[in-house]
C-alpha cells in the first residue's frame, strides 16, 4: 500500500514536471536547451509508472512489455536532451524508436529462452548499465564543457550513479529470489522508489535552474557584444579587463585603437549596408591576428579597441603593425560593385597601463597617437608617450 502511494505520486510529479519542462521549451526559440527531451523523457517515465501500477503483479503481458521498453528508453531520452543542453544537437526520434524495437525483441527472445525472471532481471541490469553511461557522461562533461558547472554535474553524477548501483543491486535480487524480489511490499522496493522520487524532486528544478542559469548566462553574453560584429562593445572591455587584472600574475597591457581611413566616404559611395560589410571584415581581422586572451571591441562607429595583455613595447608595435597591414590587404567584395573595396586604418598604441584605473589614460594616450596618425598622412600605427620627446611610428610590414 505505501509502495503503491509512492508510485502514484512518483507518477504524478513526472508527468507535472514533463507538462512545465513542455511549456518551458515552447518558449524557448532558436535553441531548446534539451528541455522539449526532457518532457519527453519526463512523461514516458510517468507513463511507465502509471503501466505498473494498472498492470498488476509481475509477468508477461502486453502493459509489461511497453512499461519495460518505455523504462528502458528513458535514460536514452534524457542523454539527448543532455548534449543538446550542451550544444549538441542531437536527433531523438531514430535513436529511440531503434532501441524501443530492439528491446521489445529481446524482451520476446528472453521471455520464451529463460522465462520472466530473467527479463526482469535484464530490465534492472540494462538499466544500470545505461544509468553507468549516463554517470561518465556527465564526469566528462563536467571535465570539458560544463567547466562552469562542477558542482551541479558532480550532483548529477552522484545522483545518476545512485541510480545505476540500485538497479545492479536490483537485477542481483531478482536473479536470485525471483519474482517475489519485486513485491512492492518489500523494502528494498519502498527505499528503490523513495530514492526515485528523491531524485525527481531535486532533478527537476536543477534542470529549471540550468536552464536559467544559461539563459541569464546568454542575456549578459548579448548585452557585452556589438550586435554587427559580434566583438566586445564597452562593457564587455570593462568586464574582460576586470576579471583579467584580478588574477595575481596580470601584467601590464597595452591598447590598440584602430580608425578606418575615410569611412565615410566608403558609406556616401557603396551605402550604409557595404560599410557594414567592411566593419565585419575589419573585425574578422582583429579576431584572427589577435592572440588568444587579447580582448577586441568596438568602441563605436569605425572605431575599434583592442587590448593586448602581457606585451612589451616591441611586440605590441609589430601585432598592430600586422593587424594594419592584414588590413589594408583585405578586400571586400560588395554586391552590384564591380571590383574589390579596400580600406585602410589609423593605429594609436598607448604606453603599458595596469588596472582599470589606468585604462581611461591608456584610451587617452591612444586616441592622441591615433590623431597625430592621422594628420601625418593615415594608413600608419603610432606609439603614444606622455609628454617630451619625438613620437615612435612602427616600421611598415614589408609587401607580401
Amino acid at each position: 500500500m505505501i509502495a503503491n502511494l509512492i508510485v502514484g505520486m512518483l507518477c504524478v510529479h513526472l508527468l507535472c514536471f514533463a507538462a512545465m519542462f513542455w511549456l518551458i521549451s515552447t518558449r524557448l526559440q532558436e535553441n531548446k536547451l534539451g528541455m522539449n527531451a526532457f518532457a519527453v523523457g519526463n512523461a514516458m517515465l510517468g507513463s511507465a509508472y502509471v503501466l505498473q501500477l494498472l498492470g498488476g503483479p509481475p509477468g508477461w503481458e502486453a502493459l509489461s512489455v511497453v512499461n519495460h521498453t518505455l523504462t528502458l528508453c528513458v535514460p536514452l531520452v534524457y542523454a539527448v536532451g543532455a548534449l543538446r543542453f550542451f550544444g549538441r544537437p542531437t536527433p531523438l526520434l531514430q535513436p529511440v524508436l531503434a532501441l524501443a524495437l530492439a528491446y521489445t525483441v529481446a524482451q520476446a527472445l528472453v521471455q520464451w529462452l529463460a522465462g520472466p525472471v530473467a527479463r526482469y532481471a535484464m530490465l534492472s541490469f540494462a538499466s544500470a548499465l545505461m544509468f553507468l553511461a549516463m554517470t561518465g557522461g556527465v564526469v566528462h562533461a563536467m571535465r570539458n564543457v560544463a567547466i562552469d558547472l562542477r558542482v551541479e554535474m558532480t550532483l548529477f553524477a552522484l545522483l545518476i550513479g545512485g541510480l545505476a548501483v540500485l538497479n545492479l543491486i536490483k537485477g542481483v535480487l531478482v536473479a536470485q529470489g525471483g519474482l517475489q524480489a519485486l513485491d512492492l511490499g518489500n523494502r528494498f522496493q519502498i527505499g528503490f522508489y523513495i530514492y526515485m522520487s528523491f531524485l525527481a524532486t531535486v532533478l527537476a528544478p536543477s534542470m529549471i535552474w540550468l536552464v536559467l542559469r544559461r539563459l541569464t548566462d546568454a542575456l549578459r553574453a548579448t548585452a557585452a557584444r556589438d550586435p554587427l560584429t559580434q566583438l566586445l562593445n564597452r562593457r564587455g572591455l570593462l568586464a574582460g579587463l576586470e576579471a583579467y587584472f584580478r588574477t595575481r600574475a596580470a601584467a601590464p597591457a597595452r591598447l590598440v585603437m584602430l580608425d578606418i581611413d575615410h569611412f565615410k566616404r566608403i558609406n556616401d559611395s557603396y551605402g550604409h549596408q557595404a560599410g557594414d560589410l567592411v566593419l565585419s571584415q575589419v573585425a574578422e581581422v582583429l579576431r584572427q591576428t589577435l592572440r588568444r586572451g587579447d580582448l577586441a571591441s568596438r568602441t563605436g562607429g569605425e572605431e575599434f579597441v583592442a587590448v593586448c595583455l602581457g606585451v612589451d613595447d616591441g611586440g605590441v608595435l609589430q601585432l598592430a603593425e600586422r593587424l594594419r597591414a592584414a588590413i589594408e590587404r583585405q578586400e571586400v567584395r560588395l554586391p552590384g560593385v564591380q571590383g574589390p573595396v579596400r580600406c585602410t586604418v589609423t593605429v594609436g598604441v598607448s604606453l603599458p597601463f595596469d588596472g582599470l584605473k589606468g585604462l581611461e589614460a591608456a584610451m587617452q594616450q591612444a586616441d592622441a597617437a591615433l590623431y597625430r596618425g592621422k594628420q601625418a598622412g593615415r594608413n600608419r600605427v603610432e606609439l603614444g608617450h606622455t609628454g617630451g620627446g619625438e613620437p615612435e611610428v612602427a616600421p611598415r610590414a614589408s609587401p607580401a
